[in-house]
């Protein structure tokens, strides 16, 4: 059951890196550093460094409010397009039940794929929705609450797995079901 709960936690984490790559990042660095519900394998344990913590509560400090700034938003959108994959990547692969387990460059690769699968649905359709809807003006909500919801999974991930597991399912099944109903209208109309 330990490895299903690793890959479990695996996934939700890098869904979070998803909507932003330095939360959890965060979590997995302090958890592992304070507490023993993860534990790090070099050389991912370097995560566990005062350095690093600090230069992810810079970036998590720069990143939000460059996402909520206009035209700032974009530019940061474009960055965090290779930052928030590789940080999946990082998550998945610094997993030490998963790694143990799994070839680390096909964690690596799953990683990869997770974050910037959720990456780009918020890239390519959630974000560019609310800037046609408002005029960019509900960007910042849809930014404060993304953060909101990377910290919950990020958290979640770690101490429940499970139930992220199943939320990242329900959640891609929901989106899946979006895309297929708005190719429906789109041929009828």
């Amino acid at each position: 059951m330990d490895a299903f709960t690793s890959l479990f936690s695996a996934f939700g984490l890098s869904a979070s890196a998803g909507l932003n790559a330095y939360i959890p990042l965060l979590v997995v660095s302090l958890t592992a550093r304070y507490t023993h519900w993860i534990a790090l394998s070099p050389p991912w344990d370097a995560m566990t460094s005062w350095w690093v913590i600090g230069a992810l509560a810079v970036l998590i400090t720069i990143e939000f409010f460059a996402d909520k700034v206009p035209m700032v938003n974009h530019m940061n959108d474009v960055v965090q397009t290779f930052v928030r994959p590789a940080a999946g990547a990082i998550l998945f692969a610094s997993n030490a039940g998963v790694v143990s387990q799994m070839n680390p460059i096909l964690a690596v690769i799953a990683g990869l794929l997770v974050a910037g699968a959720v990456h780009a649905a918020k890239s390519a359709a959630i974000r560019p929705a609310v800037t046609a809807t408002t005029g960019g003006t509900g960007n910042v909500l849809v930014s404060v609450a993304e953060d909101i919801l990377a910290t919950v999974f990020s958290i979640l991930a770690v101490v429940i797995p499970v139930i992220i597991a199943a939320l990242i399912i329900v959640l891609t099944s929901l989106f899946v079901w979006w895309l297929w109903r708005r190719s429906v209208r789109l041929r009828t109309a």
